[in-house]
């Protein structure tokens, strides 16, 4: 079984800022970016326009790894540092990512029920018993 872990960078309101100096300290290549508005299902027109702005989701190369940033939807600044730095598990197939989530939900608590959404055949949130926030992920077929 092979799959990716990735760091998961959540900011608020910032990702384009984080990008443009990662890109800038460490040489990072923006691979994909994609905003709220721009997401191909049209969920992001029911946002308020400044949401919409908001970064949904980049792909930054810096060396060989992957590094994900993106914008939460929260508009109110979190004093709470856990939720900036997460952990994205990308698995081959749904099987995998549904044995995970339901692994890393005990004990903790579901984010973003795992589910078919415009980017994959199945995505969900856990944040695990120890306070860990993890997207998972299947990853699209070509």
């Amino acid at each position: 079984m092979s799959f990716q872990i990735t760091p998961f960078i959540m900011l608020n309101g910032q990702a384009e800022e984080a990008i443009d100096f990662y890109e800038t300290a460490l040489g990072a290549k923006t691979l994909f970016k994609q905003t709220y508005g721009e997401a191909p299902d049209a969920s992001g027109d029911a946002l308020p326009p400044g949401l919409r702005s908001r970064l949904a989701h980049s792909v930054l190369k810096i060396g060989e790894a992957d590094l994900f940033v993106a914008d939460s939807l929260e508009t109110t600044a979190s004093t709470d540092r856990s939720e900036t730095v997460q952990v994205c598990i990308t698995t081959p197939d749904a099987e995998t990512t549904r044995r995970f989530f339901d692994a890393l939900s005990e004990g903790g608590q579901t984010v973003f029920p795992l589910q078919q959404v415009h980017f994959s055949e199945a995505y969900g949130m856990v944040k695990d018993r120890f306070g860990v926030t993890f997207h998972l992920f299947t990853q699209r077929r070509q």
